[in-house]
């Protein structure tokens, strides 16, 4: 009889490492599809079909994702300008479900029964692999070991001691051990010393995307990003794919300290964590689309906005992306954006994004309207007639109040 086949996402990190060889103890020797969803994160590819094949899994898909990621993820969330909590730029939350999707995709062509992630019960990775499953292929089970009564590892010293049982070899530095999440949007570190709010982060030993704005240099650069409707295209002058604008975008925030987040967040499941993020080239995308909607958009329309990205971001990050909601939202926020075109110049230094200027052929703004000179298209006379309408309500009150005292 074929063994049954359980695919299961795998990075190669300790967790899934572990995982493999687990599976096939509890799970009657089952064959494990090890499907590594290759969105950017560099050399952590390396090695991984060998490291996957000698831990018992029978098979690896490296599926490179990276511009999926960026054009049917990324994109959609710097139209939205999601950020949750103000600082996040949502850069392990836009990446699950493309990922997720993939399992699905594979878990389908292989004939697996089931999905498997190394997600923590803490942690809101598990919603978000979860939820996508369920939206893509709910007669599919889920194994989160994590959360079973038979896993019975609850530190990283329980899975070294697990692989040393079993003589499966595994390098890791005692000081350099922070979870990390790595795709070509952002770098997330957790863990060791950011465990405590109180510690001031690191960054020399942290930072792996760029330098602190202390290191940064002295000197000031400017970058222009143009858009297309509200979709960024050219850097500089020079139009590039999606891969390699991010990729270039990166290393010009990283060299200039840009996209450093220090955060105490809210968990999905509940529970605050701190995190430092790095994301170099994302700040500079979702800054510059920003810069270009406040010349292109009318004033409802940018109030709106505010209400829909907030919902939008929620959505995104407990991993409800593959629902109505956040499916309708991202058709209105195509829409909205169908006027955000042109270009922003911007001067990065030491940590900062300073706007230097923006041009759009849909700008909203009027120099003859808004000049202190006075233009033809206004006349100052007809701000008494709009002001006292515009206060109707409150002199009506005021006078009601004052008549109520008398009394």
């Amino acid at each position: 009889m074929a063994k049954e086949k359980i695919v299961l996402a795998y990075s190669g990190g300790l967790d899934t490492t572990v995982i493999i060889p687990w599976l096939k103890e509890h799970y009657n020797d089952a064959e494990i599809i090890a499907v590594c969803g290759d969105v950017g994160q560099g050399k952590e590819t390396d090695g991984l079909e060998e490291r996957a094949l000698a831990t018992g899994a029978s098979k690896l898909y490296i599926e490179n994702l990276t511009e999926e990621f960026i054009v049917d993820a990324i994109y959609p969330c710097i139209k939205a300008n999601a950020v949750y909590e103000h600082k996040y730029l949502l850069g392990t939350s836009m990446a699950r479900p493309i990922i997720a999707k993939r399992l699905v995709e594979i878990a389908k062509e292989e004939g697996a029964y089931a999905i498997c992630h190394g997600a923590t019960g803490k942690g809101n990775d598990q919603v978000r692999f979860e939820l996508t499953v369920k939206a893509l292929a709910p007669e599919l089970q889920i194994i989160a070991p994590w959360r079973l009564d038979t896993w019975d590892m609850q530190s990283r010293e329980d899975e070294m001691a697990y692989l040393e049982k079993h003589g499966i070899p595994f390098e890791m530095k005692a000081d350099d051990s922070y979870s990390r999440d790595r795709n070509l949007w952002h770098l997330s570190h957790e863990g060791l010393e950011l465990e405590d709010p109180a510690n001031e982060p690191n960054f020399k030993h942290i930072l792996q995307l760029g330098v602190s704005p202390e290191e940064a240099p002295d000197t000031p650069e400017y970058v222009t990003l143009d858009f297309e409707a509200g979709v960024p295209v050219a850097v500089n002058g020079e139009k590039l794919g999606p891969v390699e604008m991010l990729t270039l975008l990166n290393e010009i925030g990283g060299r200039n300290g840009v996209g450093i987040t220090d955060i105490c967040e809210n968990r999905v499941v509940g529970m605050k964590s701190r995190g430092v993020y790095e994301t170099p080239g994302g700040s500079i995308m979702y800054y510059a689309h920003r810069e270009l909607e406040y010349l292109c958009l009318d004033k409802k329309t940018q109030s709106f906005n505010e209400i829909a990205s907030n919902m939008f971001t929620e959505l995104v990050y407990s991993g409800e992306w593959y629902t109505p909601l956040r499916e309708s939202l991202s058709a209105y926020f195509d829409d909205a954006n169908k006027t955000v075109t042109g270009s922003v110049k911007m001067k990065l230094y030491k940590g900062n994004i300073i706007s230097a200027g923006a041009t759009s052929p849909y700008s909203l703004y009027n120099e003859s309207m808004a000049s202190f000179t006075t233009g033809e298209l206004y006349n100052h006379k007809d701000a008494d007639g709009f002001i006292n309408l515009f206060g109707l309500s409150m002199k009506v009150r005021a006078m009601m109040m004052q008549n109520v005292d008398k009394q």
